[in-house]
């Protein structure tokens, strides 16, 4: 029952909340922004072509990572490029992809990470078990055999700055070579995806609950 009622808390925030607030999401601090959010009337002529690809296909529209990354906008579209190929193109199958997201949004106690992708992860196939131990900062129970994998790939790579022969072993017997290198590509990708927010202060939706609470580890 309650993994019922935490996947229904997950589909109500994906489903638009989100997506409509975000856009005119403000710091928690209530101080000024470090960064207002941009919208498409307000691009010039370099931003622009950047904004129009990225309102087709973001659910937060110029908000999130991208309201930062629009002030500058070739690494923008380098960095567009490149979320592109980790979310929609990547070898690594969408519901471990979206595991290796969280691992990271958890580390850094990112946000807007968390908020965005913990959806994601659910309706990708996630237990909702899994992600409601990630969010206590535990290790997961009863991963299967590839989420644990994951699990310990990335949280040795992000936390110790290498990989264990054991781990990578069992990443070998799991994961092609292409898999191997998406994966480690995708972890540090959302690393400096959180670094980006927390620069700036990107925040969750006005009205919305934070998923990290001032005071936890």
């Amino acid at each position: 029952m309650k993994s019922l009622v935490f996947l229904s808390s997950l589909a109500v925030a994906a489903a638009g909340g989100w997506v409509a607030a975000a856009m005119f999401a403000q710091p928690a601090t209530g101080k000024e922004p470090r960064f207002p959010q941009l919208t498409m009337d307000q691009l010039d002529e370099k931003q622009r072509p950047l904004g129009e690809q990225v309102m087709k296909v973001s659910s937060v529209g110029l908000a999130g990572p991208y309201n930062p990354m629009m002030r500058s906008p070739l690494l923008g579209q380098r960095l567009f490029d490149l979320f592109h190929y980790l979310r929609w193109e990547t070898s690594v199958p969408t519901k471990l992809n979206e595991f290796s997201i969280l691992i990271i949004g958890r580390q850094w106690r990112s946000q807007v990470e968390w908020y965005a992708h913990a959806p994601l992860a659910a309706k990708a196939g996630l237990s909702p078990d899994i992600i409601a131990e990630l969010k206590a900062n535990k290790r997961p129970s009863n991963m299967t055999e590839d989420e644990a994998v994951v699990y310990d790939f990335v949280t040795e790579l992000t936390t110790k700055q290498k990989v264990s022969d054991e781990t990578f072993a069992s990443a070998k017997k799991i994961f092609s070579d292409q898999q191997i290198i998406d994966l480690t590509a995708v972890a540090g990708n959302y690393v400096m995806v959180a670094m980006m927010l927390a620069m700036a202060e990107e925040t969750v939706p006005p009205g919305k609950e934070p998923p990290f609470k001032a005071g936890e580890k």
